[in-house]
Parts: C-alpha cells; structure tokens; sequence
C-alpha cells in the first residue's frame, strides 16, 4: 500500500504518500481538507512540502469550485522532455559550447527574445482570445496591451528560480533534452489578479476560512467562469512557451553536436494546474500543485535537482492519488536557508560533472537543498514506473 500516513483531523481524510511531512505542511494540508468544496480527500506526493495557502506536491480535488492560489501563479508550469539520436560518446570532451549555444538561444530570468519567437497567426491566436478574457476586466486589460511588447516576447524564454534546461544521458547512453518552465510573466499576473479577485468576491465569508490564501470561486459566481478561460489560456501559453524552447534549443544544438533527430515524440506535462476530471464517480475540478498526471500508461516527467538524477515514467492510473504522482524532488530548505547554509565551493562539489554556472546566484538551487530523489521514487512504486533514468550532464538555470 503505497499511502504512509492517513489525516483524519479534517473534513476529508489527507492521503500522505511519504513518511517525511513536515509540521508546516500537515497543517496547511488539514487546511484544505477542511474546505467544504473539496471532495473526498487530499492526496499528497512524497515530494511535498509548505507552500502558499496550498501545500507544494498537493492533489486537490474539487465539486463546482475551483481555488485560484492552489493552481497558483506559475500557471502551467511542467516539464518536456524529448530523446535524441545522438549517444554520449557523440558529445564533445568539453561541454562548454553546448552550454553556450544553449544560453545564447534562450534569454532567461527577466530576458525576452528581441522579436516574437512564435509565427505571427500562432502570436495573433494567443493576442485574439486573451483580447476576449481582458474584455471583462479593467485590469487584465492594461496587461493584454503588454502582449505584443512582452508576452509574445517572453514565448520561448525560461524565466528564473528553478527553471532549468539540462542535457541527459539515460541508462542505454541515449541523449535527452529536456525542460522546465511555466507562463512566465502573463501567468503570474493572471495568477495573483484573479486569487486577489477570488478573496475580494467571498467578502465576509472570507473570514470561515482556514487560510484567506484558499479564497475560492463557486460555479455559478460572476468570475467562475472568467477564470477558468484565464487559467487554461495560462496553461496553453506555457506548454506553447516549453515547445518554443525545445525548437530553439534543438536548432542551437544542430550548430554544436553531430548531426541527429529526434526518436522519440516529445513529453509534455503540466505540474502545475487544473483540469476536469472524474474520480470517485464525480466530476471534479483536480488542482495539481506540484504534481503531475500519471493516469495509467501515461508518460511523465519528474526532475530531480541539479546534481543528481531525472525519470522518466509510465503512469499505473492510482485512484488514491488522483492519478497523480511527485513532480520532482521537492525542497527540504527554503531559499533563503539555502543561501545561507551553502557557498559557491559547496555548490561546486554538489554539481561535479555537470556542465553548469557556479555562482552564488544559484546557491538556491544547491542539491542538498532538495529531498533525495530516490527515496521520492520509492515512495511511489505503486503510482509510476521507471522507464528511464536520466543524469544530466549540462544544465542551464533561470
């Protein structure tokens, strides 16, 4: 039985799938179960640890309601992952060039590409139907108008924190791209409008809240609906904004590696998100935070840091966890403590042998800082299999 631990100090009992749940976390995850829309019970990944309101590596599930802080304002955040017919032996002694050719091909923290990377119908797609969402609010529509001089900019562009873009080789030797990102700056703004929107809208009932950050929408509110359309238009731009950077960096790689193709179609998943579902015979609005889909036989993406390893996975479909599993290592020190536990020559030793920045802009980002990948993949032996274990040998950072 993969479930470690089982809350029963809530409305709906809280599935735990780790024994390592920390204080903070298994209150914010009573929190949620005590909502009245959420819908027979909370699952949480091995990964999971505290978060804003809602608890990073959370499934929540819930009936005609939806809770605009659990998605988040990462909107869409997730991961691709594409195999290359190039073997490691193919790659160059040094990886420097590699590296370089990937930084120049994609901007990252704040950066933007000069001109829109995306064909100018896909730009104008995405312009015409955020034009149709910002319509309706005053304030989405002074951000509509930085569309074409930022958001269509900003597609194809990996943003910063732990955002990252890595070169793998798995267990057969085969190369692997692969990558992390979400919305970027267009998400976060439709993020924190509506979950402000979402606290304002419940008013007095405000205060029967366990955490304000849960403020939610009911089907059937005058902004249900509005953000529902802003949300899986957040959600599009990301998995838009992960295939723009595949292109670009696969087109840098041609420059810098033998040449090749890929083998395999590439992986694309959400950890970040909502999406209707049915479980438990019901129709349900399933929030992921910090967690993927693992529906059975589906492939999914689960990263660990900088300096250990990735997977690749075959979901086996758990109604337990909502057919979900971990979205990767999950952090066990928050970024300041990270900052100030760790120095450069730290870091160093933690990423030996991968192909990376050192510097104390990174220190965030230290492996030690992250739970150990392999005790999360146990941890789930019962919602995924392993299908290939992916080390990086290049890593780039936000």
């Amino acid at each position: 039985m993969p479930i470690k631990q089982t809350l029963t100090d809530s409305r709906v009992p809280v599935y735990v799938f780790t024994e390592d749940l920390d204080t903070s976390a298994r209150a914010q995850l009573c929190n949620i179960a005590n909502l009245p829309v959420v819908h027979h019970h909370v699952a949480a990944m091995p990964d999971v640890h505290k978060g804003i309101g809602a608890t990073i590596g959370s499934v929540i599930a819930t009936r005609r309601a939806v809770i605009p802080a659990a998605v988040g304002v990462d909107i869409g955040c997730g991961m691709n992952a594409v195999r290359l017919s190039l073997t490691a032996d193919q790659l160059p002694e040094n990886l420097k060039r590699i590296r370089a050719a990937i930084e120049n091909s994609i901007p990252v923290g704040f950066a933007e590409h000069q001109s829109p990377a995306v064909k100018p119908s896909d730009a104008s797609t995405l312009r015409s139907r955020l034009e149709a969402i910002a319509d309706k609010h005053s304030d989405l529509r002074k951000m509509q108008k930085r569309f074409d001089t930022t958001w269509a900019r900003q597609l194809g562009t990996l943003g910063g924190g732990n955002h990252f873009i890595e070169l793998c080789v798995d267990e057969s030797g085969a190369v692997w791209v692969m990558l992390h990102s979400g919305s970027r700056g267009i998400g976060n703004a439709i993020g924190r409008y509506f979950i402000a929107l979402a606290k304002k809208d419940m008013g007095k009932h405000l205060s029967n809240l366990p955490d304000k950050d849960l403020a939610y929408f009911s089907e059937g509110a005058e902004h249900f609906n509005d953000y529902v359309e802003a949300v899986l238009w957040a959600q599009e731009y990301a998995q838009r904004n992960r295939a723009e950077m595949m292109r670009l960096i696969v087109d840098a790689l041609k420059n810098a590696l033998p040449p090749f193709s890929a083998t395999q179609t590439a992986i694309n998943c959400h950890h970040n998100y909502v999406a209707e579902e049915t479980h438990f015979e019901a129709r349900l609005f399933v929030t992921r935070k910090g967690a993927i889909r693992a529906g059975k036989k589906e492939l999914g993406i689960i990263p660990g840091s900088m300096g250990t390893c990735s997977y690749i996975v075959r979901g086996k479909g758990s109604a337990a966890s909502f057919e979900s599993c971990a979205h990767g290592a999950g952090r066990r020190m928050s970024r300041s403590q990270a900052r100030r536990t760790f120095d450069v020559d730290a870091l160093r030793r933690q990423t030996r042998g991968v192909e990376c920045r050192i510097h104390k802009s990174v220190l965030d980002e230290s492996p030690a800082a992250y739970k150990d990948i392999d005790t999360v993949m146990s941890n789930q032996a019962d919602l995924v299999d392993i299908v290939h274990r992916l080390k990086q040998v290049v890593c780039v950072k936000g």
